[in-house]
């Protein structure tokens, strides 16, 4: 499967320590071989899933869109706060 980032998906990755990296690329990985294990959201974010996953001790979430059966695009990535606000814009 192909996997697609946007330029705010990038940024936000490049804030993380290595060890953030590595639990995302597993995320990553596990998004990847089963797409549909978000949450599709619905309304404003209508086409968008929401995948959630423990970093730490806090709830991240990773915003994700299936372009086609052989491709998603990785939206956004963060920490619970703020998060649909900033995936609005």
């Amino acid at each position: 499967m192909d996997v697609l980032v946007t330029l705010t998906f990038e940024q936000q990755t490049k804030k993380l320590h290595k060890n953030q990296k590595q639990l995302l690329d597993l995320v990553i990985q596990e998004i990847a071989t089963n797409p549909l294990m978000g949450e599709s959201k619905k309304a404003d974010l209508i086409g968008i899933s929401v995948y959630k996953f423990q970093m730490g001790n806090r709830e991240w979430l990773l915003a994700y869109r299936i372009i086609s059966d052989e491709s998603i695009k990785l939206l956004l990535v963060g920490p619970h706060e703020n998060f649909y606000r900033n995936l609005k814009r």
